[in-house]
């Protein structure tokens, strides 16, 4: 019989931390148009407002074990909520599109350590017989964010105004920095690990000059000279980290974990597959609203079937993987929500509020279960140490292609915008649903590669 779960206000503050991030990356999107309008910018050149946070996430994450083991998780965890909080109120008192982008990178430096930090004082506090309990106690949290942060976003823009987007969470961001000083263990480790910062300079400067030229051939308008060569600058960098880090003994992140078959697959499948999924976040309500005429409260609860078919498909997953295997799914998955993501070019303002609602829903179960084989596949193999890692290079190659595909799909929805001109709108949203959705359906290349019953090789990282 298990044992109810011990320390309690722990996992609620952990929770708590889980609960501002994933509801931050989803209230923002509804508002977008509105907080557009008020800035004097134009709703289709806003991705740098999403990018700008998801980019800087991605950049620290790697360091984020490094600093909880160095300066105590109780420490951090303070000062992520600390810095997450005055980065919010930085973006609610923003009079141009730069001081919120600005702030928004204040944000994502606090953003970045909630999750991690969290995370690992779970796993260092809790017995191996109650981790699995105590991690899905704080991840739930996680899943009621995206549920209720369209319709909250659009609401609080309808009643109030955008700026209180921001500004909810300074009441949750004191009150969990008050918490993390009587509840939050002071964990360091006592071994002192060294940190690869030539490593970690490369592969940030690699990430940043990508997502700068995605960008550039949009929002920031750069000539595609100066776009083209951040691109090979950006894959210079990468080049060279790959290099750095077959010749280093403690590297950032080891390039043995692609030794294991599953991890190389996965992590390079997410990578491409989020291209498309993560763009839509912030294509859906600018298309209900930019595209349909939808108010921000109408395009939060159209949204809403998505988050509930993404929980409840959840509880299936597993006998499904098991069933039919990862290859399988994985493919026939891949090609299917890239069809769904095209498929929203055939919404018009004549569609029926049910069937839109049965369209998001089936969109949301096919990316759930995406998300859940993808990940899953990824990580299984791995052990001890590697399995720490590999999460890492995980959750940093997600909110890396989450931000390229947000700039990727405000490149083609500027492109097209020149294309079609002033005045068709919802034209220019159709074709770029259905380039994203083909962006995103060529990850079932990768997928194709793996084959199930396949493990780590002798040697390898795995092992």
């Amino acid at each position: 019989m298990n044992r109810p779960l011990e320390n309690r206000p722990l996992l609620w503050l952990v929770a708590l931390g889980f609960f501002m991030q994933a509801l931050d990356a989803t209230i923002l999107n509804t508002a977008l148009p509105a907080i557009a309008h008020n800035l004097g910018e134009s709703p289709l050149r806003m991705e740098s407002v999403i990018i700008s946070y998801m980019l800087t996430v991605a950049l620290l994450m790697p360091a984020s074990g490094w600093l909880a083991d160095r300066f105590g998780t109780r420490h951090v965890y303070f000062w992520s909520i600390a810095i997450f909080t005055v980065g919010s109120l930085l973006c609610a008192e923003s009079h141009q599109l730069w001081q919120l982008v600005l702030a928004r990178i204040v944000q994502g430096v606090g953003g970045a350590m909630l999750l991690p930090v969290g995370r690992l004082a779970i796993l260092r506090v809790f017995p191996g017989g109650q981790l699995v309990a105590a991690l899905s106690f704080v991840t739930m949290p996680g899943l009621v964010g995206p549920l209720i942060g369209p319709t909250l976003g659009g609401w609080l823009v309808q009643v109030a105004s955008w700026h209180w987007v921001f500004l909810i969470n300074l009441p949750v961001g004191l009150v969990g920095a008050f918490a993390v000083m009587r509840y939050m263990p002071e964990l360091k480790s006592r071994e002192r690990m060294q940190f690869d910062f030539a490593g970690y300079v490369l592969l940030a400067s690699g990430m940043v000059m990508l997502s700068l030229g995605l960008q550039g051939l949009g929002g920031l308008s750069l000539a595609h000279a100066n776009a083209s060569l951040l691109m090979i600058g950006g894959l210079a960098a990468i080049a060279a980290y790959w290099l750095h880090a077959s010749n280093k003994t403690e590297p950032l992140f080891d390039l043995k974990l692609f030794h294991c078959k599953s991890f190389a697959v996965g992590l390079l499948g997410n990578l491409f597959a989020r291209l498309g999924s993560g763009a839509m976040p912030f294509l859906l309500p600018l298309s209900l609203q930019l595209g349909l005429g939808f108010s921000p409260l109408a395009a939060g609860l159209t949204l809403m079937p998505v988050a509930l078919a993404a929980i409840s498909i959840k509880t299936v997953v597993e006998k499904l993987l098991h069933r039919v295997g990862y290859r399988r799914v994985l493919i026939a998955n891949t090609l299917i929500v890239g069809l769904m993501i095209a498929s929203f070019a055939l919404l018009s303002p004549n569609t029926p509020v049910w069937l839109m609602a049965i369209h998001l829903a089936a969109y949301g179960a096919v990316n759930s279960i995406q998300f859940t084989a993808m990940n899953t596949l990824t990580l299984k193999d791995l052990k001890g140490r590697d399995a720490s890692s590999g999460n890492s290079l995980l959750s940093m190659v997600m909110q890396l292609s989450i931000s390229l595909g947000v700039a990727s799909a405000a490149a083609m929805l500027s492109a097209f915008a020149k294309h079609f001109g002033t005045g068709e709108t919802l034209n220019v949203f159709r074709a770029t649903f259905i380039c994203v959705g083909g962006m995103g359906a060529l990850a079932t290349l990768i997928f194709a590669q793996y084959q199930d019953g396949t493990t780590a090789e002798p040697g390898s990282a795995a092992q």
